[in-house]
């Protein structure tokens, strides 16, 4: 790896150092099951297919993104979810997940006689795949009430927490937080999906963010594009430029799949190509790649150097059948990095290599 030293000591990014110290953040927790179609075309409308259930375990946005954040920057950093779950079998497992990766539970309450959140999701043979996520669930059921409740959180971390707000629960709890992250002074983090990009436009959200990550087709809708204009290289690059005009102070971040990822900050936009890696289910890769730049940014990484820690935490991700890859921390990335012969900054080296 480009940067190497010799003096290991002289490669630790000491905790006390780090830009921020906390991330607290809203979106939906929850599990699922995957099914495996038969047939590479897409499903349609009023289709009937075959196909069988896959042996893997499936998350939802905010605890995958929390997971990682927190299994990278380990425990002198604080990583505190927002959010409700049922109070049954599916919802107690998570907590206990949850507790058992070090995220501060505490703001994650069971709420009976409603379910957990729950995706359905499909695979293709060429292992792609979208997800189906139920609506009337607990993460349903989280609203700004809930998120205001916790602005004691955000007061002890002034100025030095990172707010996250994701899909999987509705608009209102993820604007409040956003207002919570910018009345304390955090760095604010937003996603949104196509569906719900309008709505979020309406209520001013991205302008309530210093960062939207998004995917190829979210970036096209909020660009006013469709999803297939163009060569995808081209169609992203245009995307975020329309994007930018609109949002000049806005950073960018954009994921498409196996033709790698783009950010932007300020007028400088940097493309860096996905790692190719034996690939067992790109679900949660976009989640996976969020979690790299927060994880970057909160150490103290530029973000186009946090970038790089994401696009090796998005192809070590897609390695496991998993929406969580169980064995992914600093030392299986660094790993990645010495088998694949991947460039990195010196700032990423020192990362994946501090004990702390």
């Amino acid at each position: 790896m480009e940067g190497r030293q010799t003096d290991a000591a002289a490669l630790h990014i000491e905790a006390r150092q780090w830009r921020y110290r906390a991330m607290i953040g809203v979106g939906g927790i929850g599990t699922g099951r995957f099914f495996a179609l038969e047939g590479n075309q897409t499903l349609g409308r009023e289709e009937s297919r075959a196909g069988c259930m896959l042996d893997r375990r499936d998350y939802c946005k905010l605890h995958i993104i929390s997971h990682y954040v927190q299994t990278l920057l380990g425990r002198s950093f604080a990583t505190l979810p927002i959010g409700h779950v049922g109070d049954d079998g599916d919802g107690r497992a998570l907590l206990g997940e949850m507790a058992a990766a070090s995220l501060d539970t505490r703001h994650v309450s069971l709420l009976p006689g409603v379910p957990t959140l729950s995706s359905f999701c499909l695979v293709y043979p060429d292992r792609t795949g979208g997800n189906l996520t139920t609506a009337d669930s607990a993460s349903s059921r989280v609203d700004a009430a809930l998120v205001n409740a916790a602005e004691s959180e955000f007061a002890a971390h002034h100025g030095r927490g990172v707010a996250l707000a994701v899909p999987e629960v509705p608009l209102a709890p993820r604007a409040a937080l956003l207002d919570l992250g910018t009345r304390h002074g955090f760095f604010r983090v937003a996603a949104f999906t196509t569906g719900e990009l309008a709505d979020a436009s309406a209520r001013r959200m991205p302008a309530s963010a210093d960062l939207v990550a998004m995917n190829l087709e979210e970036a096209s809708a909020m660009a006013g594009m469709r999803s297939n204009d163009g060569a995808p290289g081209a169609q992203a690059r245009q995307a975020i430029e329309r994007i930018a005009a609109a949002h000049p102070r806005l950073a960018l971040s954009v994921t498409a799949g196996r033709n790698g990822s783009w950010v932007r900050v300020g007028a400088s936009l940097q493309h860096l190509p996905a790692l190719t890696v034996a690939v067992e289910s790109t679900a949660g890769a976009g989640d996976a790649h969020l979690a790299g730049l927060i994880a970057g940014v909160a150490a103290g990484l530029p973000l186009t150097e946090a970038h790089h820690l994401a696009t090796l935490v998005a192809a070590l991700s897609v390695t496991s059948p998993h929406t969580i890859h169980p064995a992914l921390d600093r030392a299986a990335l660094s790993a990645l990095a010495r088998e694949r012969t991947v460039p990195l900054p010196d700032s990423v080296v020192r990362l994946l290599e501090d004990p702390s």
